[in-house]
């Protein structure tokens, strides 16, 4: 169901077409508008009629009228007409379609319906013909005219060319073809060597646009066959001058023509043009050429008797001749430069010279000739340099002052030139200067001097890595108030040039000012290369060496030294392009870094490759005063070390010896009577701790003190030392004690008394455990001080 619904609307429009079409279109509306074609712009009527009778399927209900202006929705009134039917107007008061399709609609079950249509089309009237003009073809006397077309009238538009005769009515010439705005009128309609008049005329549905009329004879529109050039030569006893023979073109032998003459020479810019040469055929004379020069020729022709506006013949083929050379003629400009040759009085001189021009060559230059004097009739000087080039080195003696220079060719050789060689000691220019004139130019600018000046040389070189001279590139300025001089000649842009500017003086030369100029700068074509010759922890100093002239383009006013680290923190300076190097200061310690230079001329900058360096923990003098202190440590260590191996005292002051209790008067002395314990040595180096179980306390006898015996007792033979030992159980002595052989620092020995009796009383406790004690009945009265007996090995005990 849903289906059939939504095809019913369809349906429904298509059985309303089919009516329509049927049966409506053909009487049931009616459109009519004011005017089909109108001014673009202006307003436009129109109306649509609907009889119901003949609109099947409008019969019932309201008919609503609607208008479309193509597919635009606009507005119109609607009303009840005679007959019962409906009637739409519609007016649009400013139409700006070139074109367009007025749709008359109806609305029925919602959608509008086209059932009459009106095309209107807008435009303008047609525009005048312009310039019109014509054209005798000789080969089939067709007169060709041609015009241009004025503004676009938007509206279709009928073109035709008509004329008309002295005695006969207008009559269309030709109509041209495929819009184009040219037309030929045939043989038929024209008469020739009568005046006729011939106009173009434009016509669409808003009127009609006519050309300005032309009165012509259609011969003197005739456009003739160029001439022919038949010889040219030279008039003898007259070289600079020719005589030209020509033949007119087939089919103009009758008429009388006007004929121009043009030549030029191969390096010429422009033709020269010789007028006023008449008649059917003949010659032509002509003078004012140079010698020895190539020139080109040509010629056409149109009737003498023509108007204005006859048409000139194409030019002729052309033809070369080359005139007849002489001996050249005139001054040449020379310039030279001189030196003493060393040893033997010479002098070394290096001269320069202009090629002779066109004018003055006569014809082409086979060389120049130097010469010390001038030549006279029937002799001539002897040579010192014949050469092609414009330039000569050689040797002349030290007090010549003159040199001769001329130019020879086919013909003949010119007059000498003097040459003096001056000494360059004159006054020099106060200032000079050279600004850009071009491209391929220079503006030189100077201060004239107080002293009056002759004439102004001007020397230029450029600037390159090779020495080099270029011997063309110099000039004369004859004019000695001049101020300013353009030079042109080898100048090349992004080129660096030395200017120098010597002064001639009446009998001598200025010294010469100098300066440096480009034509044009551009960006260096290079940056120079950063080199690292030293770096710390705050500073790093870079340099580069300068660019070659070469690839500078032009005057380095700055160079631009950037770095950054890996944060990102860029800074940049700019130095004077005098210097090589740069330090870079306020950097951090043990840190990374880019840097890259430009260099930069008027014109623009360049960037160089990057350069990556790393700061150092450490100054230079830090590190040298960290090594130098650990030198020091290590030389004093080695010293104390030293002195220590070395030096016994040093040893005692710090290690003092401590005597052994082995030899001291007790380690000496031997019990009386203690023959059930049997004394027992422990070794020197017995390892182990050793438990003190005895302690004997030795006092002095009452009454003596220490130190004082007998002398007769210092003789006494000393006993063998022996340790006094008790045995707490089988196989394990203990040592009392023992005292050292050697006494104290400072402490006198005494000599060991005579032996006296002695006990060794033993007790024992009740405790189950023993204790023994010795007591020494008759301690000696002399016996030392016990300062560092050692019990067990273990403790030190002092009295």
């Amino acid at each position: 169901m849903a289906r059939r619904g939504a095809g019913t609307p369809f349906l429904l429009q298509l059985s309303l077409l089919l009516l329509l079409h049927l049966g409506g279109t053909l009487g049931c509306a009616s459109v009519a508008v004011g005017s089909p074609i109108v001014p673009l712009g202006s307003a436009v009527t129109a109306s649509c009629t609907i009889q119901r009778e003949l609109c099947r399927g409008l019969e019932q209900g309201k008919v609503r009228i609607s208008w479309m202006l193509d597919n635009k929705l606009v507005a119109g009134s609607q009303r009840q007409g005679p007959g019962g039917t409906e009637v739409s107007n519609l007016t649009l008061p400013r139409f700006n379609h070139t074109q367009a399709r007025l749709w008359c609609c109806v609305e029925w079950n919602g959608t509008k319906q086209r059932i009459g249509m009106a095309e209107i089309r807008a435009g303008y009237p047609p525009a005048k013909p312009l310039n019109l003009s014509c054209i005798l073809n000789l080969s089939d006397y067709g007169l060709t005219c041609q015009w241009e077309q004025g503004t676009d009238s938007h509206l279709p538009t009928s073109v035709v060319l008509k004329c008309a005769g002295s005695r006969a009515q207008a009559v269309t010439g030709c109509t041209p073809q495929g819009g184009h705005s040219h037309c030929t009128v045939p043989r038929r309609l024209l008469q020739l060597y009568r005046q006729m008049e011939i106009w173009v005329s434009a016509t669409n549905a808003l009127g009609t646009a006519e050309s300005e009329h032309l009165c012509i004879d259609p011969m003197d529109v005739a456009k003739l066959d160029p001439p022919t050039l038949q010889s040219i030569q030279s008039i003898p006893f007259q070289t600079d001058c020719i005589a030209l023979a020509w033949d007119v073109a087939r089919g103009t032998e009758h008429m009388e023509l006007q004929c121009e003459l043009r030549y030029r020479a191969p390096e010429d810019p422009a033709w020269a043009l010789v007028t006023g040469i008449t008649g059917r055929a003949g010659t032509a004379q002509r003078c004012g050429f140079l010698f020895g020069t190539q020139y080109h020729f040509q010629m056409r022709c149109r009737r003498s008797s023509a108007s204005a506006l006859a048409y000139w013949s194409e030019w002729s083929p052309g033809r070369n001749y080359t005139t007849h050379e002489k001996a050249p003629t005139g001054k040449l400009d020379a310039w030279w430069g001189a030196q003493p040759a060393g040893a033997g009085g010479r002098l070394e001189v290096q001269l320069r010279w202009k090629a002779p021009g066109q004018r003055e060559a006569n014809g082409r230059v086979l060389g120049y000739r130097v010469t010390l004097s001038p030549r006279r009739r029937g002799r001539d000087p002897p040579t010192i340099c014949n050469t092609t080039h414009t330039h000569c080195n050689f040797s002349v003696p030290a007090r010549t002052r003159r040199v001769y220079l001329s130019a020879y060719n086919a013909a003949g050789e010119s007059a000498p030139t003097e040459v003096v060689l001056l000494q360059r000691k004159g006054q020099p220019l106060a200032g000079l200067r050279a600004v850009p004139g071009g491209e391929r130019s220079l503006w030189v600018h100077w201060e004239a001097p107080l002293a009056p000046v002759i004439a102004y040389v001007l020397e230029w070189q450029r600037v390159i890595a090779e020495p080099g001279h270029c011997s063309e590139c110099w000039q004369v300025e004859r004019d000695g108030a001049a101020t300013t001089a353009l030079i042109q000649d080898g100048i090349e842009p992004f080129q660096r040039y030395n200017i120098s500017l010597y002064p001639l003086y009446e009998d001598t030369v200025g010294v010469p000012i100098h300066t440096t100029a480009y034509s044009q700068q551009k960006a260096p074509s290079h940056a120079p290369k950063l080199h690292l010759r030293r770096i710390s922890k705050s500073e790093a100093e870079l340099c580069w060496e300068p660019l070659p002239v070469e690839m500078q383009n032009g005057f380095i006013t700055s160079y631009t030294i950037f770095w950054a680290n890996s944060i990102a923190d860029v800074a940049s300076a700019t130095v004077n392009p005098s210097l090589s190097s740069f330090v870079i200061r306020g950097l951090k310690p043990s840190t990374l870094y880019k840097v890259h230079i430009m260099a930069s001329t008027a014109a623009g900058g360049t960037n160089g490759t990057s350069l990556t360096l790393v700061t150092t923990v450490l100054d230079d003098t830090e590190i040298q005063f960290l090594f130098l202190t650990l030198g020091l440590i290590f030389v004093l260590f080695m010293v104390l070390l030293i002195c220590f191996q070395k030096n016994e005292r040093m040893k005692e002051q710090l290690w003092p010896s401590v005597p052994d209790p082995a030899n001291s008067s007790l380690g000496k002395w031997v019990p009386a009577a203690a023959p059930q314990e049997p004394l027992q040595v422990l070794a020197a180096r017995e390892p182990g701790p050793a438990a003190i179980s005895t302690v004997t306390v030795l006092e002095g006898e009452p009454g003596k003190q220490p130190g004082k015996e007998p002398p007769a007792l210092l003789v006494a033979p000393p006993a063998l030392p022996r340790p006094y030992v008790r045995q707490e159980g089988p196989g394990e002595p203990v040592q009392y004690a023992r005292v050292g052989g050697a006494g104290y620092r400072g402490q006198r020995l005494l000599p060991e008394p005579g032996p006296r009796f002695y006990e060794n009383l033993r007790g024992r406790g009740d405790g189950g455990g023993t204790e023994d004690w010795g007591f020494l009945e008759e301690p000696p009265a002399t016996f030392p001080l016990l300062q560092g007996l050692r019990i067990g090995g273990a403790e030190e005990l002092h009295e």
